[in-house]
């Protein structure tokens, strides 16, 4: 069970929230536009904030969903994150498409509340804080990315396996962020701005 469990989590990990929700709501496809990630920031930028929403819902569900069975199921911490790193791993690396994918927080939120509840809180609230506070999406998802590994140490009792599979995921987020690591070094990454925001400011820079 638990093999099938990991296989049938990469293959909903694989299915991309972003892309269905930009074409059912006849929006650009978000590999074409902006940062060209299938995640919901860019979607935020160029579809608004309803669809942003329902993008971050559906990617942080196919990290929660899987992780959920294996609860149902009984299965111990060391399977359940290991069932949680494969539908992770199923939005980097999707087998629906071309095994591109996204940066991987939205569903990391789902697999880390699955795991262990107060360890994913830990990791939403330390982003909603460094997002208001530094209004970059990046620099707060990375800043609660690598405070992670600490958070699910301490709050698992010393769980090294679970650790040890968040650690491996946190590497795995910062390996995809190596753009915008880039540009926040430069002072070029772009802040959090829904599309509607983006028009408004262009109509107020024109007059």
């Amino acid at each position: 069970m638990p093999y099938l469990l990991i296989i049938l989590a990469y293959l909903l990990g694989s299915i991309s929230a972003a892309i269905i929700t930009c074409k059912l709501m006849g929006l650009p496809d978000p590999r074409t536009v902006g940062s060209n990630n299938p995640g919901a920031t860019n979607v935020l930028r160029h579809g608004g904030k309803k669809a942003a929403a329902i993008t971050l819902l559906g990617d942080g569900l196919k990290g929660l969903i899987p992780v959920l069975v294996g609860h149902a199921f009984g299965l111990e911490a060391n399977w359940l994150i290991l069932i949680g790193i494969a539908a992770f791993l199923g939005h980097l690396y999707p087998a629906f498409y071309g095994f591109k994918g996204g940066k991987g927080v939205a569903t990391a939120i789902g697999v880390f509340l699955g795991v262990n509840l107060w360890g994913g809180l830990a990791f939403v609230a330390t982003w909603l804080v460094m997002a208001k506070g530094f209004k970059i999406s990046s620099l707060a998802a990375l800043i609660a990315t690598a405070l992670s590994p600490v958070y699910f140490w301490v709050l698992s009792d010393g769980n090294g396996w679970l650790t040890l599979g968040v650690l491996f995921m946190a590497l795995m987020v910062f390996w995809r962020h190596e753009s915008n690591i880039r540009n926040l070094l430069s002072g070029k990454e772009d802040k959090i701005q829904s599309k509607e925001g983006a028009d408004v400011e262009a109509v107020t820079n024109e007059e």
